[in-house]
């Protein structure tokens, strides 16, 4: 069975989803640990409420090494083989990539390489501004550059005239979490 460290600073939407296919049996895997990097981080809250171990690890006062090295003591200590990142709001150095290369995994939410190094809302005005009929989400390994990894699952929805920024994010971060799946099935076989 599939041991997953989950790092995330926001609400971790897509975790739920991870879990579901994890209760319905659709995922060989199962969750180690939620890691965050902010105390009132929602996706911590919504790891406890299922019975998942979660750990805060203040990032206040350390270099990014330092930081990672923490992470990396946590991740071993939980046995954990593949890392997915559900809005991890911290790059990772290049130390820790390296650790655990090709064990890392990411969801950008545009068709890679296209909107690479933006985040959130700032994917969906780059997709909107560009006029671009089709976008999605792509799920990447982690490497040293952002964004730059070999794409392991890309998922794919139009963009409609008048769309909203919100209504395109909305849209894409539902194709994230098949994605996700998908991405760590491949990686699970």
């Amino acid at each position: 069975m599939l041991q997953l460290g989950i790092l995330g600073s926001t609400r971790g939407t897509n975790m739920l989803g991870i879990i579901d296919a994890i209760n319905n049996q659709e995922l060989n895997a199962r969750i180690a640990i939620v890691i965050s990097n902010k105390k009132a981080a929602p996706i911590l809250e919504r790891a406890r409420v299922h019975g998942i171990k979660t750990q805060f690890i203040n990032p206040e006062g350390l270099s990014r090494e330092a930081y990672d090295q923490q992470l990396n003591l946590s991740l071993k200590e939980n046995a954990v083989d593949l890392i997915v990142l559900i809005g991890f709001m911290r790059i990772l150095s290049a130390t820790f990539v390296n650790d655990w290369k090709n064990k890392i995994i990411n969801v950008h939410p545009s068709l890679l390489p296209a909107h690479a190094g933006k985040m959130d809302l700032a994917v969906h005005a780059s997709v909107l501004a560009a006029e671009e009929k089709i976008t999605g989400c792509s799920v990447h390994l982690v490497t040293e550059e952002v964004d730059a990894g070999r794409i392991l699952v890309q998922k794919s929805c139009p963009v409609f005239s008048g769309d909203s920024v919100t209504e395109l994010k909305e849209r894409v971060q539902s194709l994230e979490t098949p994605a996700l799946i998908e991405a760590i099935r491949g990686f699970a076989r």
